[in-house]
Parts: C-alpha cells; structure tokens; sequence
C-alpha cells in the first residue's frame, strides 16, 4: 500500500481543515498538528480556545517555547509519523506553520515527508492574511513540494484535491 506524509500549511481561513475532511471521504487519513499538545498545554494555562490573534499569538509564544526547551513538538509529531507508518492510513496531513519547523520535520522523516500549501485566491484578500505573530505571518516563507489553489466551489475543491492527492499518492516513497 502507497502512503504519503503531507505537511499541509496556509494562513487561517483557506480552508486547510475543510480540504482535508473532503481527503477523507476518498483516502484513510491521519490528520495531525504541530501545535496539537500545545493547546493541551496552553489550555492548563487558561486558553479558551479562541482563535483570535490574542488566542493565535499565546500560541505561537508557547510553542516558541516549547522548540527552544526541547523541541517538544518535532518529537511529538515524529511518534505521529512512527504511528502512522505501523497503521493503515493511506495519507498523514501534518499542519505546521514555521518554516523552520517544517524543514525540521521533513529532516526528522528522512524526507519521506512533502509539504503542500493551500492559497485561498481572491475569496481571501491579502489584508486579512495578518495576525501578527510569526508563526501564522510566516506561512508564505518556505518552498513548498505543492501548492493548490482553494477558489472554487466545494465540489470543485473536491474533485480537484483529490486529483492532486491521488497523483501525489502515487509518487510516494513509502
């Protein structure tokens, strides 16, 4: 069986999420973030889950943090990617926003790993695309294996993604 690991990254909004609920009505999906045990964390701390800039930018600190202490995030998602080479998903979706976090992560997959970043085109003007933390700001800031446009209608998105999976699908090393 084919599987492909996809660090899958874009601003808020673009539809990151939706995507990969449509992957999967037609793939076996492990669908994990970097920033996962952080909210476990941040929630000790008082965090109500709030996506707002104030609630994106405690975040982004804390998983700042995190790196710096122990890389906490990294060694968490590579037991993610440990889990999902044992198991019989087909695709792991991997969210991480910091370039340098992706970088590390494809590293830590011997570069099994491929990054894809979702634009959401004109629907999603560029003076929203600002949070102020450097996390989501710095999304843009990475050469990514793949990119797809999210512009068009859910069905559209649909067909159209799931093209994209399938012929990464079928480049896969693993």
């Amino acid at each position: 069986m084919k599987k492909a690991v996809l660090v899958i990254n874009g601003v808020g909004g673009v539809g990151k999420d939706t995507l990969c609920g449509l992957a999967a009505k037609h793939f076996r999906v492990k669908n994990v973030s970097s920033v996962t045990p952080i909210k476990e964390i941040a929630s000790m701390c008082g965090w109500d889950g709030a996506k707002d800039q104030k609630g994106r930018k405690f975040l982004s600190d804390l998983k700042l943090l995190c790196v710096e202490y122990n890389d906490y995030p990294t060694v968490w998602l590579t037991g993610q990617y440990r889990d999902f080479l044992a198991g019989d998903d087909e695709i792991m979706f991997v969210h991480i926003r910091e370039p340098e976090e992706i970088g590390k992560f494809v590293r830590a997959t011997g570069g099994v790993a491929k990054t894809l970043l979702i634009r959401g085109g004109d629907r999603f003007p560029e003076e929203n695309r600002h949070y102020g933390n450097v996390s989501d700001d710095g999304v843009e800031n990475y050469r990514y294996d793949y990119y797809f446009m999210n512009d068009g209608t859910i069905e559209e998105a649909e067909r159209n993604f799931t093209k994209l999976l399938s012929v990464i699908l079928n480049d896969a090393k693993i």
